[in-house]
């Protein structure tokens, strides 16, 4: 079953973002991204600079993959270090795609919403493809849409917790608003059921890093993601039995044979 999706026009198979960072080591990294099938791999000019000497050698890894790459602005706090860190990663990794993360509170490392809507109205200006990294606020959500975000990528749950979906009904309700939007669940998921419920809620696909680099075997991690992603969608297109508040048995008692001890 062809099942495909695009971010910019770009068409995609796999539904599976998944990071560089945090891996224990390069060739774990490598390996993981392999395993996971991903076409997407974002990675942070701002922790592994090509121009580097450490940094030579993991970007030609990266390379290596062959996938589309996905820039991000982690670790700005002002509007004006994420514009130029986008610039910079334009101009280096030759993609106008960026994921624009703008964090507003160190304490969960939320996304600051109104500085976010303002670097976003820039960076569309300067023609970038901006994929926001956004808390699962409905309205913050429109705004986005309504400067021209073809994409919005809201949290799960706050980065690096493993949490999961905190709140499902934000969720749905940003998927029910934004029918022609490409939603992908980025952030806070931490085991692959996490994921199949994001694909069952109907999202696009996922974005993710800390559950696999950090899995005892991010190899494995990879695998078990890329499964439970495959699912959520399959059930999603599937579709839900309704719910009921009353048991209702899988096997009718009409026309069943009633037997009888002699």
């Amino acid at each position: 079953m062809s099942d495909t999706w695009s971010i910019y026009g770009t068409e995609l198979q796999s539904r599976f973002l998944i990071g560089s960072a945090l891996y224990p080591s390069p060739t774990i990294m490598q390996e993981s991204i392999r395993q996971s099938g991903s076409q997407v791999v974002t990675l942070s000019l701002r922790r592994q600079s090509p121009q580097s000497k450490e940094g030579q050698a993991f970007w030609q890894m990266i390379k290596d993959l062959g996938l589309h790459l996905l820039p991000n602005t982690a670790g700005c706090h002002t509007i004006k270090e994420a514009v130029t860190l986008a610039k910079m990663s334009r101009e280096i990794f030759g993609t106008d795609w960026i994921k624009l993360e703008l964090i507003g509170d160190e304490y969960n490392l939320q996304p600051d919403p109104i500085e976010l809507v303002k670097a976003t109205e820039i960076l569309l200006n300067e023609g970038f493809k901006v994929l926001p990294y956004c808390t699962d606020d409905l309205v913050i959500c429109r705004h986005l849409v309504e400067l021209g975000c073809q994409v919005l990528m809201p949290w799960g749950a706050p980065i690096g917790t493993g949490k999961g979906l905190l709140n499902e009904y934000a969720l749905s309700a940003i998927r029910d608003r934004f029918n022609d939007t490409t939603l992908i669940i980025d952030a806070g998921l931490g085991v692959p059921s996490h994921a199949t419920k994001a694909l069952e809620l109907g999202y696009d696909g996922v974005l993710l890093n800390s559950a696999v680099a950090e899995a005892q075997n991010p190899e494995v991690m990879a695998q078990a993601f890329a499964k439970a992603i495959e699912a959520g969608r399959l059930g999603y297109l599937a579709g839900q039995m309704p719910e009921k508040n009353m048991a209702s048995a899988s096997t009718p008692t009409l026309g069943m044979p009633f037997w009888h001890q002699e």
